[in-house]
């Protein structure tokens, strides 16, 4: 089976077929000629998320899934939030996008957040959707070189290494990704 990820980000292409079961043929935007950039203008991840499968499904009639992904600190009442990836401004840049939360959590003696993934699918003329969340902490300075985005501040619940310092492998058992393309994998394998 050929399924259209809705993602530009080769990081995260390459996570996600990592995971998946060789008889899924994981392919991007770029591979079926998509060149635009897909407005993400909901108010939610779940919004954004289904945006984008309902974009490529409509304009290419494949079979397509697509993500978002929000960092929700408690300190911030939830921010970024939905607007996570531009957090620090609309060129979406993940080194200003940390810098910004460090700065706003400086004087917060709650650092604890969640990365909360939603993941829409268009296929067989129906829509679904797979959440995963992590819980865990900002701590005070980036760790790690591994993964992109906030993962080298950001250290899940029970651990002490940041996403940005585990392997694929182990960021992938333990994410908010992973656990939404875990009930994504189950859902396509058992159709």
């Amino acid at each position: 089976m050929k399924l259209v990820f809705a993602s530009n980000n080769a990081h995260k292409i390459a996570e996600i077929q990592a995971m998946l079961p060789p008889t899924i043929e994981l392919v991007g935007l770029q591979d079926i000629g998509c060149t635009e950039d897909i407005p993400e203008t909901a108010l939610t991840l779940e919004g954004n998320a289904q945006l984008k499968a309902d974009y490529v499904t409509q304009q290419f009639g494949l079979p397509c899934f697509a993500d978002d992904t929000g960092l929700e600190v408690d300190a911030l009442n939830g921010a970024p939030g939905v607007y996570s990836a531009r957090y620090a401004g609309v060129q979406k840049n993940a080194e200003d996008n940390m810098q910004k939360l460090l700065m706003e959590l400086e004087d917060k003696v709650n650092r604890k957040a969640q990365f909360k993934t939603v993941i829409a699918l268009n296929i067989y003329g129906k829509s679904h959707q797979f959440t995963g969340v992590v819980q865990g902490e900002i701590i005070k300075e980036k760790r790690g070189i591994q993964g992109f985005g906030y993962d080298p501040i950001f250290v899940p619940e029970g651990f002490t290494l940041t996403f940005a310092e585990m392997n694929q492998n182990e960021k992938a058992r333990l994410s908010h990704r992973g656990k939404a393309v875990t009930q994504l994998i189950a859902f396509l394998t058992n159709k």
